[in-house]
């Protein structure tokens, strides 16, 4: 890459910055929606997908499963209209640490479970391969989105823009 084309890459950057944060922003709030959305429906499925895991004792498991769901709406809900997005992207990027620790413990611990982060989880039937891998590279990617609203958490069309009265697209890297 010459010269010429870093300066006009770098130039785009403020330009297209927003948008790329407008895409995380949105897609980390439907992540959020659709988890919390398909859990919502059977939080003592939810608890038992979260104590499958046999990191705490049953009632904090199940204590821990039903909130969730509630959680992750709340941050699908905040992230969808762009109000409070750093913070909901530190609480996602916490949260998306702590579901990858917990996979990776079950996979280094030869459990054989669901991961639940769709919907009902817990221990898989007898044959039934669980697929780890997949689903860290997959939180992997949703971190990746919380950790770019963290650095940059103005996107256009948010509330957070609004209430500050900035223009629809901030160019400024806050």
């Amino acid at each position: 890459m010459g010269v010429t084309t870093a300066r006009t890459a770098a130039g785009r950057w403020p330009v297209v910055r927003p948008w790329f944060g407008l895409a995380a922003r949105l897609g980390l709030a439907a992540v959020w929606l659709f988890a919390g959305g398909a859990k919502v429906g059977d939080l003592a499925a939810s608890g038992r997908a979260v104590n499958a895991y046999q990191v705490m004792p049953y009632e904090v498991a199940t204590a821990i499963g039903a909130a969730l769901p509630f959680v992750e709406l709340a941050l699908g809900l905040l992230l969808l209209a762009g109000l409070a997005t750093r913070l909901s992207a530190g609480i996602s990027a916490a949260l998306l640490l702590v579901f990858i620790a917990g996979i990776a413990s079950a996979w280094a611990r030869g459990l054989a479970i669901d991961c639940g982060c769709f919907g009902s989880g817990g221990q898989l039937a007898a044959g039934q391969a669980p697929s780890y891998l997949p689903e860290i590279l997959r939180d992997l990617g949703f971190l990746a989105l919380a950790g770019f609203l963290l650095i940059w958490p103005r996107t256009p069309f948010s509330v957070d823009g609004w209430l500050a009265g900035d223009p629809p697209v901030e160019d400024d890297d806050e």
